[in-house]
C-alpha cells in the first residue's frame, strides 16, 4: 500500500497496532495496519461498526497514540509523543469536523471560527479578517454574526468545516460529518469538502454512508481492525 514514489506522502502508518484492555480479556482496534495518503488526497474510510475506523481517525488526528508501530505525519514521527507535544501536533497540523458540529453555543459563527486562531497567537483583526473570509468561502457571509442555534444544521456544519480549515492544516479530518443532515444538506457539505480538496488540501473522511464515499477519489474498507479493501479511482 505504499504511495507512488515520488509522492510526497502526509499519512504513513507502519504495523499499526491499539490495543484496548478490558478486565482480563484484551482486543486489538487496530491489528497491524499499513497505510500511506498522499498529501492532496481525498480519501474515506468506511467499515460497519467496530471495524476500527473511529480507532483509525482518533489515531491519525493524534487524540490518541498506537499500542506498536510508527505514525508519520506531514514528516513528524508522532507515535509516541507526550499528550502536550500531540496537542501541539494537532493544533498546529490537523483541522476536525464532527457530526456533532462541537461548536461553541453563546460565540457567533464569526468568533466560533477565529477560535483557533487565538491559541496560536494571531492578533485579533487579522483573526476577524481571517474568519470573515473563511466564512464567506463556504457561502456564509451574511451569518457571520449569528449563533449556532440561529443555524440550520448545515449551516452549523459549514462554521465548522471554516472554524477546521483557519489554521491551514496539513490535513482535514471529518468524522461523519453528514450524519446529522438531510441529503441536502449532506450534499451541499460534501461539496465544499471537495471544493477545499481542490485547493490542494488532503481531506480524509469517516463514513458508513456510499454515496457520501463516492464524493472521494480513495476508499478504505476496515473490519475487524485491519484493512480489508483499499479502492482508488480515477
Amino acid at each position: 500500500m505504499k504511495a507512488q514514489q515520488g509522492k510526497e506522502k502526509v499519512i504513513v502508518l507502519e504495523n499499526v497496532v491499539k490495543t484496548y484492555s478490558m478486565g482480563d480479556a484484551s482486543f486489538n482496534a487496530l491489528d497491524g495496519v499499513d497505510l500511506s495518503i498522499e498529501k492532496g488526497s481525498f480519501v474515506s474510510i468506511m467499515g460497519p461498526s467496530g471495524s476500527g475506523k473511529s480507532t483509525m481517525m482518533n489515531i491519525l488526528g493524534c487524540l490518541d497514540r498506537p499500542t506498536s508501530g510508527a505514525y508519520w505525519l506531514d514528516g513528524q514521527q508522532v507515535a509516541d509523543l507526550s499528550d502536550d507535544e500531540l496537542a501541539t501536533v494537532r493544533n498546529k497540523k490537523i483541522g476536525f469536523v464532527f457530526q456533532n458540529f462541537n461548536l461553541l453555543p453563546r460565540m457567533s459563527a464569526l468568533q466560533n471560527v477565529a477560535l483557533p486562531l487565538t491559541y496560536a497567537g494571531v492578533p485579533l483583526a487579522e483573526r476577524l479578517r481571517r474568519a470573515k473570509a473563511a466564512l464567506e468561502a463556504v457561502g456564509l457571509g451574511d451569518r457571520i454574526n449569528h449563533k449556532p442555534n440561529e443555524m440550520s444544521g448545515g449551516q452549523r456544519q459549514r462554521v465548522a468545516i471554516a472554524r477546521a480549515v483557519i489554521n491551514e492544516p496539513a490535513i482535514l479530518l471529518a468524522d461523519e460529518p453528514t450524519g446529522n443532515l438531510d441529503t441536502k444538506s449532506g450534499e451541499e457539505v460534501m461539496k465544499i469538502f471537495a471544493a477545499i480538496h481542490e485547493q490542494g488540501r488532503t481531506v480524509i473522511l469517516v463514513t458508513h454512508e456510499p454515496e457520501i464515499a463516492a464524493y472521494t477519489q480513495r476508499v478504505i474498507y476496515m473490519r475487524d481492525g485491519r484493512i480489508v479493501q483499499d479502492e482508488t479511482r480515477v
